[in-house]
């Protein structure tokens, strides 16, 4: 608990100070005096001001935003000799670049995080294919599993290196909410025949990036080897005589080529309500031994499954991604571009009804993930911040008024027709956009009691 509630007060007032940092040193660089540069709301717990600095540096209380307070006619009155120091006074582009500077400073955050995750290298599993869902679009395809996937791409474009299981993934989660097929290139065995496969992702209906969309497309994880693991006491391993470290080959007349299709074969491993005894071949030490396998019957809701009580299948096979400076870098900048557009996709989904408004998060699921990330090491954190902070530059440059966006629409619209827009036009405009963000945030706060609590 105490390092979910760390980890998400430290990725909050990075990724708001970082955003008003934008805003404040534009608007310095302009010649505009600012004010105060609070990161949070409500009572002041820390404020420091620099000697010679006209701008006061404030920490409150409420951490959920922040803001720059920038001299302005129409929030009061501005002695004559500083009118050119007002925010209102500037001109067009200067107005714009300073409202558009705090969404851009969570990008490029996202992109030096992104890179640093590159240049410091992270372990990830090779890109090897598990046996596919049953029925699912990856076995209709002719996966059949143990393939290693050298190249993938779009279908009708270039395929690019495959470096590991997760730039995989990747590519055929953007596919299927995209609706885009995925072309494979694919080695059977490390000297096999290589062929190519292509994956029909535009005929999956996909609203959510959830389990089940996956199980549909029928990758689930990376190949892992089908061994037994830790056996409980009490379970049916050890009562029909598996022991760790049997690595299963054959149950029946079924071949058995990964952990993922071990796991599917022991669920499916009852008959009605009952178990279904099955032979296992089995090599321990090196030896070959048949066993007899009556699983334990296990139910959850109207699904009833086979558990043997053991932990299955061996950890992935593993590589070490690293780049170099520049390379690093640019991959950073690709991957901020691919997830702002995956998620104004999402987005415009969610706006016509295509896609799930599950999709939509709030702080309850952010600190929930802020902490499993953590947990999980700093490459992975680091990963979470940047996919935030991505998620906050493009919110923010949605054109709703009480957003940075909707500031930089009415600056379009005087860009256009040469006047600015009317108070009274900018006041509705304005209840709607609160109107709008409220609904957004109670949708996103039901979705994160749901998710956590359901």
């Amino acid at each position: 608990m105490m390092l979910t509630f760390v980890a998400f007060v430290v990725a909050l007032a990075l990724l708001i100070a970082v955003h008003e940092y934008g805003h404040y040193r534009v608007a310095v660089a302009c010649g505009v005096k600012v004010l105060r540069f609070s990161v949070g709301f409500g009572k002041v717990l820390y404020r420091w001001q620099p000697k010679g600095s006209p701008t006061e540096f404030v920490v409150g209380a409420f951490p959920l935003g922040g803001y720059v307070k920038m001299l302005d006619e129409r929030e009061g009155p501005v002695a004559p000799e500083e009118r050119h120091l007002a925010f209102n006074t500037q001109p067009l582009r200067s107005r714009a670049a300073i409202v558009a500077a705090g969404p851009i400073a969570n990008l490029l955050l996202a992109t030096l995080l992104y890179a640093m995750v590159n240049w410091g290298g992270v372990d990830e599993p090779r890109a090897i294919l598990a046996s596919p869902v049953a029925g699912s679009v990856a076995e209709k395809a002719g996966i059949v599993g143990g393939e290693t996937v050298l190249r993938a791409g779009w279908d009708g474009e270039s395929l690019d290196a495959t470096r590991s299981f997760e730039d995989l993934r990747w590519l055929i989660t953007r596919g299927a909410l995209d609706g885009r097929n995925v072309r494979l290139e694919v080695s059977d065995s490390p000297r096999g025949r290589v062929r190519e496969v292509m994956l029909p992702l535009s005929t999956v209906e996909a609203s959510e990036a959830d389990a089940q969309l996956y199980r549909r497309i029928g990758i689930l994880g990376p190949w892992n080897q089908p061994r037994i693991g830790e056996v409980m006491a009490d379970g049916a391993a050890a009562r029909e005589g598996l022991m760790a470290g049997d690595v299963v080959q054959r149950i029946g007349a079924t071949r058995i080529v990964d952990g993922q299709q071990l796991r599917e074969a022991i669920r499916a491993s009852v008959r009605g309500n009952q178990p279904l005894a099955q032979t296992w071949s089995v090599r321990r030490d090196g030896q070959p031994v048949e066993l007899e396998v009556s699983p334990d019957v296990k139910q959850d809701g109207a699904a009833v499954f086979g558990r043997i009580g053991a932990y299955v299948g061996a950890p992935p096979e593993m590589v070490t991604i690293e780049y170099g400076v520049f390379d690093g870098l640019w991959q950073g900048a690709v991957r901020t571009w691919e997830v702002s557009v995956l998620t104004l996709r999402m987005m415009g989904k969610m706006v016509i009804g295509e896609a799930s408004l599950k999709n939509l998060s709030g702080p309850l699921t952010i600190a929930d993930f802020a902490g499993k990330s953590a947990s999980l090491g700093l490459s992975q954190y680091l990963v979470f911040l940047a996919l935030i902070s991505v998620s906050l530059g493009v919110l923010n440059l949605l054109p709703l008024p009480v957003l940075d966006g909707g500031h930089l629409m009415y600056y379009l619209w005087e860009a256009v027709t040469g006047k600015s827009v009317s108070d009274a036009w900018m006041e509705r405009m304005q209840r709607g956009g609160v109107a709008v963000l409220l609904v957004m945030m109670s949708i996103a706060l039901f979705n994160d009691v749901t998710r956590i609590f359901g």
